[in-house]
């Protein structure tokens, strides 16, 4: 697979979580796709999960951003470095850094992503 393909498709990911368009973010993935965001949670279900999961993001941010500060391919994989600013409902605001790996399959389809980041961190500061 081309790196600018892979490229795109991670790029499709991230701005359709940050806009929070489930069924465009859904789109970007293998309907089999293991979600481990923070690794070390249970993976996303997404025939079961998915819509909780953006009802969640949509009710708790008004604001949702994530930037890809470095992207490297190899193969039908992509490591990315990332740094996402939130603003909750309540108003406080959060910025934090990670790493998520991507493999996508022959039909330009996301099959796996693992997430390396402080979640906990990141609500602390939302709820202080």
């Amino acid at each position: 697979m081309l790196e600018d393909t892979i490229k795109q498709v991670v790029t499709n990911y991230y701005q359709n979580l940050a806009a929070i368009h489930l069924p465009q973010w859904l789109d970007t993935l293998d309907e089999n796709a293991l979600i481990c965001d923070p690794v070390g949670t249970p993976p996303l279900n997404l025939a079961q999960d998915a819509e909780k999961f953006f009802n969640i993001l949509a009710n708790y941010y008004q604001k949702f951003e994530i930037t890809q500060d470095s992207v490297f391919v190899a193969g039908n994989s992509a490591a990315i470095k990332w740094t996402m600013q939130v603003t909750a409902k309540n108003s406080k605001t959060a910025t934090v850094e990670g790493i998520s790996t991507f493999e996508i399959n022959e039909q330009g389809k996301i099959i796996k992503v693992l997430s390396y980041w402080d979640e906990m961190a990141m609500k602390a500061k939302l709820a202080s």
